[in-house]
């Protein structure tokens, strides 16, 4: 079942590579967002994951908005009964903050 889930999801994941720029592969989610069976079962499979790897935890953390830790953290996060903390760029959410500084594929954030 769990592979059948999988192949659901990866046929759902367009890739795009050499964006934004070479050497990067974008993978766009959009065709699995539009499928909502894959959807549930890219949920399911995090689900089944976080509980056996992870058997306490308090929250899940995503980016707000313009990320896919939002759009797929929030129902997971609803799923396992728990909050979701959004963390967004500097600047982008009211309230006190915490910064840190990361590597991505093609620069720093």
């Amino acid at each position: 079942m769990s592979d059948e889930r999988l192949r659901r999801v990866r046929d759902r994941v367009r890739p795009f590579p050499d964006f934004p720029e070479p050497g990067v592969l974008f993978r766009d989610i959009s065709p699995l967002l539009k499928d909502p069976v894959a959807f549930r079962a890219l949920i399911d499979l995090l689900e089944d994951h976080v509980r056996a790897s992870f058997p306490k935890i308090d929250f899940i953390v995503g980016e707000w908005l313009d990320s896919r830790g939002f759009l797929i953290g929030t129902p997971l996060a609803q799923r396992l009964g728990i909050g979701f903390v959004p963390v967004r760029k500097k600047g982008k959410l009211p309230g006190a903050t915490e910064s840190i500084s990361y590597s991505l594929e093609y620069g720093k954030a």
